[in-house]
């Protein structure tokens, strides 16, 4: 994915966005995407202090689902497949959700990522706490 965003001179102009104030949803890879820190690779876009631990539930066949608690949602439906996990955090990231002790879902200002697909459950609540995220973020830049 890095290289397709060099690739296609979308790097640069999106990293320079995201630090910009761009909200932007992290889901899984782009959770890896975001991180300043990857275990065993070159970080990419670098935007968020995390350090994410890759492939850390194991191959496709380790993909599981379980419910775990979301900071301010509650238990919340959570699909990993191939999923990453953040190993540790830094700055301003406020960690969301853990799952057996493992950070699985973060917050730094204007970006929120998660190891976990919750676009594979019925439940909208993640979603919806980004949108009020943002919604959040256009109301104090109004002030």
């Amino acid at each position: 994915m890095g290289k397709l965003l060099r690739d296609l001179e979308l790097f640069q102009p999106l990293r320079e966005r995201i630090q910009a104030g761009l909200p932007v949803f992290g889901t899984c890879a782009g959770l890896i995407l975001l991180a300043k820190e990857v275990d065993g690779g070159v970080p990419c876009l670098a935007t968020m202090d995390i350090a994410v631990k890759r492939n850390a539930y194991g191959r496709q066949l380790g993909s599981f689902y379980t419910e775990s608690d979301f900071w301010e949602i509650g238990s919340v439906p959570m699909t990993f497949i191939r999923a990453p996990y953040i190993a540790s955090v830094s700055g301003r990231v406020q960690a969301l959700a853990s799952v057996d002790g493992k950070i699985v879902a973060a917050r730094q200002e204007n970006q929120l990522v998660t190891a976990f697909h919750p676009e594979l459950n019925d439940d909208p609540r993640v979603h919806r706490y980004f949108l009020e995220m943002i919604a959040a973020q256009k109301r104090r830049r109004a002030l």
